[in-house]
């Protein structure tokens, strides 16, 4: 998770400045950033109820920054569209493997 979130900031320094990009990056930067920590946050959960749902807001995040990932305009960049796609599928494994342990933990 934690590299997920450090690259979504290195894609992030890479993209053309316009408004639209700025919003989405911020959106980004939160939701990668909130699904580290709600994981970190569920291995320290006070209990099973706990633990379930900060899993889940986990995912919702990976979800989320899958979504501002693809909103992001990179123009014709050829390096960034590789990078994006990658970070896509890296948000799309963290979603199955946090929806794995949900389903395993219930």
């Amino acid at each position: 998770m934690f590299e997920f979130a450090r690259d979504v900031r290195y894609f992030i320094k890479r993209i053309p400045e316009s408004d639209a990009n700025l919003e989405d990056s911020r959106q980004l930067i939160r939701a990668s950033g909130s699904a580290g920590a709600n994981y970190i946050e569920a291995n320290n959960a006070l209990g099973k109820k706990d633990f379930l749902m900060r899993l889940r807001i986990s995912r919702k995040e990976a979800r989320e920054s899958r979504l501002f990932l693809r909103l992001i305009d990179i123009g014709d960049s050829e390096d960034l569209e590789t990078e994006r796609a990658r970070l896509v599928g890296e948000s799309q494994e963290l979603t199955a493997i946090l929806g794995s342990i949900i389903s395993k933990s219930e």
